[in-house]
């Protein structure tokens, strides 16, 4: 049965909610959906809607009420456990406050952000005659001591991209930066 209101108490609870298109599957599921009737809701892969509504089932917003067979595949159903969230004030100041759960969510981040990407070229016009755009990689290596500055000077760069660009008039953009570990390559 889905209550009218549940009080985040918890701070994982809380942080499950600080992605956009997690909400957004929250708010699907205020009835009973599988996942991949929410997907094409959202017009996204059931993959990614399951991955989202697996993290709400573990911070225990979303329970899976029903589950049924669909061509021999087990498909379960999921309902959110309340219409609506209230956040506890003794959370606001933590949420993010951990080094631990700063560094999951940045990684988090980085998925989500690198799957929205993919969404976006794939939704190109690529019959157009013209399509402005740029990718640039390369490798960057930053001693530890110097790690802090190196991320201040990344994000004031694109900080000033953003104030000269970002008016309200001309072609939109979409910047996307994407900086991570480097894994080790070399398998001597």
């Amino acid at each position: 049965m889905i209550r009218d209101v549940m009080h985040l108490e918890q701070l994982e609870q809380a942080e499950a909610l600080f992605k956009p298109q997690r909400i957004e599957v929250l708010r699907r599921l205020a009835e009973p959906h599988t996942c991949g009737e929410v997907a094409e809701q959202l017009g996204q892969t059931p993959q990614r809607v399951y991955y989202h509504v697996k993290r709400l089932v573990e911070a225990r917003l979303v329970t899976q009420v029903d589950e049924r067979k669909v061509r021999g595949v087990h498909e379960g159903i999921y309902q959110a456990t309340a219409r609506s969230y209230w956040l506890s004030p003794r959370l606001v100041g933590r949420i993010g406050g951990l080094r631990r759960t700063q560094d999951e969510l940045s990684l988090g981040y980085l998925l989500d952000l690198m799957e929205e990407v993919q969404t976006d070229i794939a939704a190109l016009d690529r019959t157009a005659p013209e399509l402005p755009s740029i990718g640039v990689s390369g490798e960057i290596r930053v001693p530890p001591d110097r790690r802090r500055e190196f991320f201040q000077d990344l994000r004031s760069t694109l900080q000033d991209l953003f104030e000269r660009y970002g008016g309200s008039e001309g072609d939109a953009f979409k910047l996307a930066v994407a900086c991570y570990p480097k894994g080790d390559q070399d398998h001597d």
